[in-house]
């Protein structure tokens, strides 16, 4: 059922006309939507609606609003973090410029407004709602994300709360958009935002841990990018909580450092990682909250049939490595 639901979901974004003058305005949306990805989101949204609604298919159009506001964050973060790539290719402020990836990921969240017109007028307030708190709280967490780089230290507490906003909270709206539209009750999409949540936050955790130790063919983005920045990751977190004697200065004069070799800067930090046991402590609370997400997955009042769809892709999500 997956497949068949990502098939739709890749068709149905081929044929989507964003416009069309000036092209150095519209060329950059069709880029980066043409990139693939895992459509992770608008997956979990048709999913999450099949729970309760046979005819998944009504819903597809709402489904891709999120996967085109997720990529308006991710042309825009691109741009923050000065990315050279995305999914294995050029981002398009590279491209292009910034200025280009700026507008058109301006123009990428109107066209997301635009297909969300096509939930029901009874419902469409309520999504709306839901979408608009959602897209003020991914900006907020990449807010926090951009503080974050500019602060000594980060608490851990801190960190989740920021990954929660930056990215699990759209995981949380992809489920709860699901129920939503598929007219489930109040406490069943409660449920599917909280399941979200937790999966979301787990998903970022692991999202860390593949920067570090992921494969960079199979991971589409430059692997050791975030040590190279600094970024405030769970796993640097960790590390200047545990590191002591000629680990902790080794890895404070990396951070301090303004000069340095990419390469050897990202196996020194990475070399420390693994003396920490880094890698199996982000291990252990990524899995806590898969955890979280799967409990709530069978709180879910609707049979286990139905269920297995999304528990599957869920299963997959957590073994990913990429």
């Amino acid at each position: 059922m997956t497949q068949i639901i990502l098939d739709t979901l890749n068709q149905e974004i081929s044929q989507l006309q964003y416009g069309q003058y000036p092209p150095e305005l519209y060329e950059p949306i069709g880029y980066i939507m043409s990139l693939g990805g895992k459509r992770l989101r608008p997956v979990l949204t048709l999913l999450s609606s099949s729970l309760f609604d046979d005819n998944w298919q009504q819903f597809v159009k709402p489904a891709i609003a999120i996967e085109v506001f997720h990529n308006f964050t991710l042309m825009h973060d691109d741009i923050m973090d000065a990315a050279p790539l995305r999914r294995g290719k050029p981002t398009v402020h590279h491209k292009w410029n910034n200025n280009v990836a700026i507008l058109s990921g301006d123009v990428m969240l109107v066209c997301a407004y635009e297909l969300l017109l096509h939930v029901k007028p009874e419902k469409l307030p309520l999504a709306l709602k839901k979408f608009n708190r959602c897209a003020a709280q991914v900006c907020e967490g990449q807010q926090l994300d951009m503080n974050f780089e500019q602060l000594p230290t980060v608490s851990e507490d801190e960190y989740i709360n920021m990954i929660q906003l930056k990215t699990a909270v759209l995981l949380g709206l992809s489920l709860e958009l699901g129920g939503i539209l598929a007219n489930a009750p109040l406490q069943q999409t409660d449920l599917l935002y909280q399941m979200g949540v937790a999966i979301g936050t787990g998903f970022q955790l692991k999202d860390d841990l593949l920067d570090v130790y992921g494969d960079q063919a199979k991971f589409g983005k430059q692997v050791g990018g975030d040590i190279i920045a600094n970024k405030k990751t769970f796993l640097l977190i960790k590390a200047l909580e545990l590191a002591e004697g000629n680990s902790k200065v080794t890895l404070q004069s990396w951070l301090n450092a303004t000069s340095f070799k990419a390469e050897e800067k990202v196996k020194e930090v990475t070399d420390i990682y693994n003396t920490l046991h880094i890698r199996s402590l982000t291990e252990v609370k990524m899995n806590e909250f898969f955890a979280e997400g799967l409990h709530c997955l069978d709180l879910l009042a609707v049979s286990e049939e139905r269920k297995q769809p999304l528990r599957d892709f869920i299963e997959r999500l957590i073994h990913r490595e990429n």
